[in-house]
């Protein structure tokens, strides 16, 4: 038969590893964030953070992602969604506006369609 050590309390009553998890969890939080920052400053290949890409094509990218999320909520997606989305974030980066834009629009277009094709299936099944 093993004996098992009783574990060390300290005078206030609490074992000294439970005091160190909060000051592990912040060391951790801190260390992310400062790293997140610092390579945030070096996004897009190094030229200072600066990217190429219009208001207009940013927000048509992330209409179309919010619309995808949608679709991969109900694990409904069309082939090929996710590649016109990759095409957009490209052109977009290249500075490419009306492409991205374009693209970005065509994404956004298939996940809804996948949404509405997903809830029309749900409510109709055709039985075969």
């Amino acid at each position: 038969m093993s004996v098992v050590p009783n574990p060390v309390i300290t005078n206030d009553g609490v074992d000294p590893m439970k005091k160190l998890l909060p000051v592990k969890l912040l060391t951790i939080t801190v260390l992310t964030a400062a790293l997140t920052v610092g390579c945030a400053s070096f996004g897009n290949g190094g030229s200072g953070g600066a990217s190429k890409a219009s208001p207009e094509a940013t927000a048509a990218i992330a209409n179309a992602g919010g619309a995808i999320k949608a679709a991969k909520a109900n694990n409904w997606i069309w082939r090929d969604t996710e590649k016109f989305l990759k095409q957009a974030k490209e052109a977009a980066g290249k500075g490419e506006n009306d492409a991205a834009i374009k693209l970005a629009n065509k994404a956004k277009f298939q996940a809804e369609a996948a949404v509405i094709q997903y809830n029309r299936e749900k409510n109709n099944p055709r039985g075969l």
